[in-house]
């Protein structure tokens, strides 16, 4: 036996290393909203042309999407959730769900949201994906730091409590308006138009607790 010969025996064959597989969690997060975005736009009878359009990303990148075959990034969650006329905490209702399992998001972690109205230097983050087909409840940590800014009147469903974490606000509901300060609460019916009336003393950060359902305090 020649030399290569015996050096071409002694060789084992080296399987090609397979490429790195999505992490269960990334694939059981993109495939939970892509079942919520298809059941929506189902109900509602829109095409993917229709949605993809107005998401502004293209049909086959929607398809992927729906199926879980990719995992969508926040600007995107927003974009769809806009053309389909839903919160983006709507499409992530499933997300995690495991019966009687809790919810912990760590310190920055919060969904950030966009509310009809707001434009600059405020954020909202969504603390809690309400998980199965009815919501309970939304809660928000919210900072608000432009002064200058004109705020809509908001109106909603359900009860709004809302807690003054740092700063100073005065607050308006309906035909009433609340100074509100550190350490101070405010719950009202969300079905009244309210909303920051005038920012006093910047950074202001507050809980917002929407609960819908139940009664409504008078």
């Amino acid at each position: 036996m020649s030399n290569r010969a015996r050096t071409s025996a002694r060789r084992k064959p080296v399987a090609a290393p397979s490429p790195p597989s999505e992490p269960a969690q990334a694939y059981d997060f993109a495939v939970s909203i892509g079942q919520v975005a298809r059941r929506i736009r189902e109900e509602l009878g829109l095409t993917l042309a229709n949605v993809a359009q107005e998401a502004r990303i293209s049909p086959g990148m929607l398809s992927r999407l729906e199926t879980g075959q990719v995992s969508p990034s926040l600007e995107t969650i927003v974009a769809l959730s806009r053309a389909l006329g839903v919160r983006p905490a709507l499409l992530l209702q499933e997300v995690g769900e495991s019966g009687d399992g809790a919810q912990h998001v760590p310190h920055g972690h919060g969904l950030e949201v966009v509310r009809r109205g707001t434009k600059r230097g405020h954020t909202y983050h969504l603390l809690a994906a309400q998980r199965g087909p009815h919501k309970v409840f939304e809660p928000f940590l919210v900072t608000l730091t432009d002064k200058s800014e004109v705020f809509p009147g908001f109106q909603h469903a359900g009860t709004e409590f809302i807690y003054i974490l740092s700063g100073e606000i005065r607050y308006r509901h309906g035909g009433e308006s609340f100074l509100l300060k550190e350490g101070d609460s405010l719950t009202f019916r969300g079905d009244v138009a309210h909303g920051p009336e005038r920012l006093v003393k910047v950074p202001i950060r507050m809980l917002s607790i929407i609960i819908y359902g139940g009664q409504t305090p008078e």
